[in-house]
């Protein structure tokens, strides 16, 4: 794609990289065939060359309005188009780029404007949220029936296992994992400790950035990303071999650290480290002897969403879907597996009705072969599809530690 960025923006960080990434695009399409909201929507403006040509346009200084604002809005971030893409084009970095001279250039409404700063301040802060999300469950009982289905049961958190083994591992818990789902965290501790790893909890470090990135909030997300830097690189040198993550949303952009902080003269360094240590939670236990388990019977269908940070965002698509094979499950086949559910960190709260369409849709997909239990690999996407279905959605380590002994 040929482009004419004035120099004002073209020798800026963000003008080079969008000039890079814009360069490698070809126009041909066949990236409006994986994408969701095209599909569902129609708009070549809402699907990413549409969006690429509306990146282009600010990037070369051309006038934009909430129009512009609302298209780049309406994408989910999946990267479905990233996988599809026989060029290369990393569109999630342009997407990133465009997002960021969006909100520079075109003033968004007052009440908007409110949404996107409390989002971006209550979800990623772990002792706020675990306060709201404890009143709305007190008062469950008493909210109108579709706001209570958004507000998950209140989840017991358990004994950690304690620190016996030479190999160990540190994980990022997260910003709403622990007092959404306590059990995968712990889930995940116990068959790393079964396997011979300990897992290494850091207090310190919380939401991964990810949040903020997506709402263009540069300065918090620089902010998340060096606080977990910190706290997790005297553990590093101690010689914990990997970072454990089992959000695959939070995988994404952690494994994203050492391209986005690589002009950092402080940070640029140790963040390349962080990404290289960074591992989904299916990297580490495929690679482990599972002999020392063994299976308890378990005759539950079972069928897995494959979320989009896991397939598109680090390139793992069917690697969980191998694992179970492997352990004796046989998950069911999903149709149109690569399309987003539409939780999509914020999204499902900004994009309310493109995102419950989304989930319909994948809703349908999953049951299609009745299922009886609902497996997935990102906090986000679990919580989403279980506020619309009654079979339990589940993460799939989970499954793992219900159902495998030691021997």
């Amino acid at each position: 794609m040929q482009t004419f960025i004035p120099d004002s923006i073209k020798n800026t960080p963000e003008g080079q990289e969008g000039d890079r990434i814009l360069r490698k695009c070809v126009h041909c399409g066949f990236c409006s065939a994986t994408c969701p909201t095209y599909q569902l929507l129609g708009d070549e403006l809402d699907g990413p060359r549409g969006r690429i040509y509306l990146i282009k346009n600010l990037l070369e200084g051309k006038s934009a309005d909430s129009n512009t604002q609302r298209h780049l809005d309406r994408c989910l971030t999946c990267r479905a188009c990233e996988t599809t893409c026989p060029s290369g084009v990393e569109y999630g970095h342009l997407l990133d780029i465009g997002r960021g001279i969006s909100e520079e250039r075109i003033l968004r409404s007052f009440k908007d404007r409110i949404l996107r700063y409390g989002l971006g301040k209550i979800i990623p802060d772990r002792k706020w949220f675990s306060v709201l999300l404890k009143t709305g469950q007190f008062f469950r009982p008493l909210l109108p029936p579709k706001l209570a289905a958004s507000i998950p049961e209140k989840k017991h958190a358990q004994a950690w296992p304690s620190v016996r083994h030479r190999r160990k591992m540190l994980i990022l818990e997260g910003c709403v994992q622990p007092a959404l789902m306590p059990s995968t965290n712990l889930a995940t501790a116990r068959v790393l400790d079964a396997l011979g790893i300990t897992l290494v909890r850091v207090p310190e470090a919380g939401c991964c950035g990810a949040v903020n990135q997506h709402l263009a909030q540069t300065e918090a997300t620089m902010a998340h990303m060096k606080r977990n830097i910190d706290a997790w690189w005297p553990l590093i040198e101690a010689g914990c071999e990997a970072i454990v993550i089992t959000a695959s949303g939070c995988g994404t952009m952690v494994k994203d650290y050492g391209y986005l902080l690589r002009n950092d003269p402080v940070y640029a360094e140790k963040a390349a480290r962080i990404s290289d240590l960074c591992r989904d939670l299916i990297e580490v236990i495929e690679k482990e002897d599972l002999s020392c388990l063994s299976l308890k019977p378990d005759q539950r269908k079972i069928v897995f969403q494959s979320p989009c940070s896991l397939q598109h965002g680090q390139k793992l698509g069917g690697r969980v879907e191998a694992l179970l094979k492997q352990i004796g499950y046989a998950p069911s086949p999903v149709r149109d597996s690569h399309l987003c559910c539409g939780s999509a960190g914020t999204y499902s709260i900004l994009q309310s009705d493109i995102a419950e369409q989304l989930r319909d849709n994948k809703l349908k997909h999953l049951t299609a072969d009745q299922p009886d239990v609902i497996l997935t690999a990102n906090i986000g996407c679990q919580q989403f599809l279980q506020q619309k279905t009654a079979i339990p959605v589940l993460h799939w380590i989970e499954l793992l530690e219900r159902n495998l002994k030691i021997s």
